[in-house]
């Protein structure tokens, strides 16, 4: 991963403002001219920014930085910071412009900066092994359990206030993220700790024995900050967000990053992670040259693979779909596959089916949505996946937009609308699932085929490339 410098640049002074006389003069900075960069600090997290598999930027935090900065012409500059305490250094010292970096909304550092705008709502939450006994589900019962949480965080912030309300509750601040200490507590080095519930929904896929005790606070915001004198800076970017596009952005945020995370579901997540240990590694070689053929990622062809038969190379279905990637008969001819319960055959033609759908589409068609497009036509058929795109255009939505085609394929099946179309029924809420599915199932399995077992990610020996890092925002 590319190292980000640290910048140490004083921004230009624009104006004093009038001060009384034993406090220090307040700089009024002004915002970035067209074209200079925007310095941002952020840290290194899923729920933040990280790198993709193409090693481009990308999370919640990063994209609505971007189209900020793009919607003022300016390029932006980031900086990472190790800790949340090293992005409030950063605010303080007047090296960047503003942090967006997964920052809870406080009083307390109210007085230290100035608000930018908000983007995420959250609670913070007591997380536990879910076997641990008893379990807390009461603030007093907390004063029974070993509690440690990331230093300098908004978590410290509110145990203290607990501390000193409650009696016999205690709690250490660590100096680990809080993805390593939720890691920690899955691996019963720790009995508990908290988190913001947005990392708790990212993470538990990867830890299905963590556990929501309680939560401990409500209505609670993620924002931004900025160092105190950027109040033009501060209101330009609260106008922004609250603004149409702000909101159009906030709502392609929350629609790539959170909302295809299904309902938590215990059984079906430690089956997961039970068969990546058992299952994945007689077929990883396979995904992995697969990949190299056709261009589709092999964490992609395993989470569809998984999908479709839960790596079982033997499976057959009622309908008489086949093997490890469940293919039909004519489908597996069309790939030149002889022996559908063949693993390497059935896994070579999965991947080149899949890489014909995402071929076929337009090239115009961006990333991610081509793939998730591309999936819903390996799950659907072609034919039904460009009546609804016709459709989309009918009706006034973006075809090009999975977004928008989530909301217009279940009309496939329905009678006001299928008539219409020339390939006519589908039951097109099924490859809404099934993508939203295979999203799920490959964030967690993306860190078995970039080669780092999970037991390295509890024990924080090693932290994993891009989303897969497990370095989350703070609090």
């Amino acid at each position: 991963m590319p190292r980000l410098r640290l910048l140490f640049a004083l921004l230009p002074l624009a104006l004093l403002q009038a001060c009384g006389p034993d406090e220090p003069p307040v700089v009024q900075l002004d915002p970035p001219a067209p074209g200079e960069p925007l310095k941002v600090v952020t840290r290194n997290a899923a729920t933040t920014y990280y790198l993709d598999r193409q090693e481009a930027p990308a999370g919640p935090e990063h994209d609505l930085v971007q189209a900020f900065a793009e919607a003022n012409d300016w390029q932006v500059e980031w900086t990472l910071a190790g800790s949340t305490a090293e992005v409030l250094e950063a605010l303080e010292s007047d090296e960047v412009h503003l942090a967006a970096a997964g920052l809870t909304h406080l009083p307390s550092r109210d007085e230290r900066f100035l608000q930018g705008p908000t983007h995420t709502d959250i609670v913070e939450q007591l997380v536990c092994h879910r076997e641990l006994r008893p379990m807390p589900r009461e603030v007093e019962e907390m004063a029974d359990v070993e509690i440690r949480v990331t230093a300098d965080s908004s978590y410290a912030e509110k145990l203290e206030s607990l501390v000193n309300t409650y009696t016999g509750i205690d709690y250490e601040e660590d100096p680990r993220t809080t993805e390593m200490l939720l890691a920690a507590v899955a691996n019963r080095q720790i009995e508990c700790t908290l988190a913001d519930s947005n990392i708790v929904k990212v993470v538990r896929r990867h830890f299905p024995h963590l556990e929501v005790a309680m939560n401990l606070t409500s209505g609670d915001r993620l924002g931004w900050y900025l160092p105190a004198g950027h109040q033009a800076l501060a209101e330009r970017s609260r106008e922004w967000m609250a603004g149409p596009e702000g909101q159009a952005r906030l709502d392609e945020m929350q629609h790539r990053y959170y909302d295809y995370i299904g309902e938590f579901d215990f059984v079906d997540l430690r089956a997961l992670n039970r068969r990546i240990e058992e299952r994945l590694p007689s077929f990883l070689e396979l995904f992995l040259e697969a990949s190299e053929e056709t261009g589709m990622p092999a964490d992609l062809l395993a989470a569809l693979a998984y999908q479709e038969s839960h790596w079982d190379p033997g499976a057959v279905s009622p309908t008489g779909v086949r093997g490890i990637m469940m293919l039909t008969r004519n489908t597996a001819k069309s790939v030149g596959v002889t022996n559908r319960l063949d693993p390497a055959e059935a896994i070579d033609g999965g991947a080149r089916y899949l890489a014909d759908r995402h071929d076929r589409l337009p090239d115009t068609i961006p990333e991610p949505d081509r793939t998730y497009l591309a999936l819903a036509s390996y799950n659907i058929g072609r034919g039904h996946l460009l009546d609804a795109r016709e459709l989309a255009r009918q009706l006034g939505k973006n075809p090009d937009s999975w977004a928008d085609m989530r909301e217009v394929l279940p009309l496939k099946a329905d009678k006001r609308y299928y008539p219409q179309t020339r390939y006519g029924y589908a039951r097109g809420y099924e490859p809404v699932h099934y993508v939203q599915r295979i999203r799920n199932y490959l964030d967690v399995i993306s860190a078995a085929v970039e080669w780092t077992p999970l037991e390295e990610q509890a024990a924080g020996e090693e932290q994993m490339p891009g989303k897969e890092a497990l370095a989350g925002n703070e609090g």
